[in-house]
This record gives structure tokens, sequence and C-alpha cells, in this order.
């Protein structure tokens, strides 16, 4: 029975539960919630593998893949371990397709035209690797003329 002023539901006395039958429904909730909770759990953990297994395997951090030389206290360019010589970058677009990559800007500073791209790419380079202290990291700025 409903009342019209409010539109709420109106319950008689007899209506009422018990505080155990209040008790068991609210366990009964909270069991339920649990068991919804560790339902989106597996779901999502099940997922996860899923992505997990369908993902190609991650290319290699490491150098050894022919594309550089080894690194050298001494020397110039990159026999010295100063970055990819136009072979190594030949090889590297070969096998990574549409790649842009570029070999260094070896022209000393003073024979390149200031405006130029390639100027602009060593003075790119250059302000990046400031901090570059390896064996690697400072052949490679000295094949840049940093």
């Amino acid at each position: 029975m409903n009342d019209p002023i409010t539109s709420r539901v109106l319950r008689s006395p007899l209506d009422k539960k018990t505080k155990a039958e209040r008790q068991a429904a609210r366990s009964a909730r909270k069991a339920d919630r649990q068991v919804r909770r560790e339902d989106r759990k597996e779901f999502r953990e099940a997922k996860k593998a899923e992505r997990k297994s369908n993902k190609p395997p991650a290319p290699s951090k490491k150098k050894s893949l022919g594309y550089y030389n080894e690194a050298k206290p001494t020397g110039t360019g990159a026999a010295a371990g100063g970055g990819m010589s136009q072979k190594g970058v030949n090889k590297y677009k070969r096998d990574n397709p549409g790649s842009k990559l570029q070999t260094a800007v070896t022209t000393p500073p003073s024979k390149l035209d200031p405006d130029s791209k390639a100027a602009k790419r060593r003075k790119s380079f250059c302000a990046r690797s400031k901090s570059w202290s390896s064996e690697r990291g400072k052949a490679a700025r000295r094949r840049w003329n940093c």
C-alpha cells in the first residue's frame, strides 16, 4: 500500500524482519560482493595474460645487432664507437622499414652554413649529449665535433 503524499511504501508491523534475518541478508550481500570482486580480479588477470601472450617479443636493447662498432677511448668516427657508419645505418633501415635514421654530421662546424639542416642537427645533438661521459658518448661527441 502506497502513501499518496510521500510516495513511500507503507509497511505493516507484521512486515518487519527480525534482527537475525537482517544480519543474514547483510552477510549474503557481502558474500555476493566478495564473489563479484574476485570474478572481476580473475577476469582482469586473464585479460592481462592474454595481452602479454599476443604481444610480439620486444626488440633487444643490446647494441650487439651489428649496427655499432666497439667503443674505443681514442680515434674518431664510427670506427671509434662514435655511432653508426653508413653501412650500419643501411642495415638498420633494412631491418626497420620506415626508419628515418641518419648518420652523424661529421662536417666541421666552420664549413657548415649556420642555417642549414645539418648545422641544426649537429647543434641539437651536441646540446642533448652534453652530459654523456661514457667511452661511447665521448666518441660520439668527438665524431659530431661537439
